[in-house]
């Protein structure tokens, strides 16, 4: 890999300041990566849309048969309300906000950054190398890699289910509360990317730790879909305070449905979520960028 490196900074004019742990490799201005690797995004997502739209048909198919087996756990639910009147003190239109906002910003988040789960994989097989050599970031990269268009089924049918059931609650809408809906798919779609990304970074020194990483965000978008009520109050304080995955939906949504929190935190609190977000990876960036730096080429 050092080879690699070495080679691909050939040519560098002497006396150039250096990336820090990239020998010979120019410094470049913060603002002007992050502009690249959006531009490099772009152009792998658009490479692969592209040959995903060659099979329209297989694409159609893939993302209907996606959306009608993500939305059968709303189905069990609304099942299980045929025998209950309501679960944990909510009803089956409470319960569908937040099934419907967890599943539509864990599918954003999975749609832009599901692909970084297979790190552990190139990391194995000695692919991330290419990556590490290419004039692009690697976050970028592996992000945009095998780009599924089909993961749009789970974010339409959890719209969906969300469309109902503020259609259908009994709120004292304000403008407030409207604006809090979409702030809450947005800002909870981060803090799971932001937890893809801290998984992703723990890659580098567990290996294909790729199942650490889901039961953060499948798991925790399953926790999500069920009122907070149900829950014990140590593992409440966890997903508050620790992996702030209570501040996807559950705070927000208690705020919407005038609901007190269990742990008996004010209601403002739930329009902290994009804050909670921004906050959450600073830590994510930085320990992918550890494991990034951390990184020895399988020499394959």
């Amino acid at each position: 890999m050092a080879e690699a490196v070495a080679e691909a900074g050939a040519g560098v004019a002497p006396g150039a300041p250096e990336v820090p742990g990239v020998p010979g490799a120019p410094e470049v201005p913060e603002r002007s990566r992050a502009l690249e690797g959006v531009r490099g995004y772009g152009l792998i997502v658009a490479m692969w849309i592209r040959s995903t739209m060659t099979y329209r048909t297989s694409f159609f198919l893939a993302t209907f048969g996606n959306a009608t087996v993500q939305l059968l756990d709303f189905v069990a639910i609304y099942i299980m309300f045929s025998h209950v009147e309501a679960l944990g003190g909510f009803s089956l239109p409470e319960i569908a906000l937040l099934y419907g906002s967890c599943s539509a910003s864990l599918g954003l988040a999975d749609l832009l950054l599901g692909n970084t789960d297979r790190i552990g994989v190139r990391v194995r097989d000695g692919s991330l190398d290419t990556m590490l050599v290419r004039p692009v970031p690697l976050l970028a990269q592996v992000a945009a890699d095998r780009f599924a268009l089909r993961r749009l089924g789970r974010i339409v049918q959890g719209l969906g289910v969300l469309g109902w059931a503020v259609w259908a609650l009994d709120v004292a809408w304000t403008p407030g509360k409207v604006l809090l809906v979409p702030v809450m798919i947005l800002a909870g779609a981060a803090i799971f990317a932001a937890v893809m990304l801290a998984g992703a970074a723990f890659q580098f020194v567990a290996g294909d730790a790729a199942e650490v990483q889901n039961s953060f965000t499948y798991g925790g978008n399953t926790m999500l879909q069920y009122p907070p009520t149900v829950f014990g109050k140590d593992l409440l304080r966890g997903v508050t305070f620790i992996v702030p995955l209570a501040f996807v939906n559950w705070l927000p949504a208690l705020h919407v449905l005038g609901r007190p929190d269990p742990l008996g935190l004010p209601g403002w609190v739930g329009y902290l979520s994009p804050l909670v977000a921004f906050v959450a990876f600073l830590p994510a960036s930085l320990a992918w960028r550890a494991g990034v730096r951390s990184y020895r080429s399988t020499g394959s």
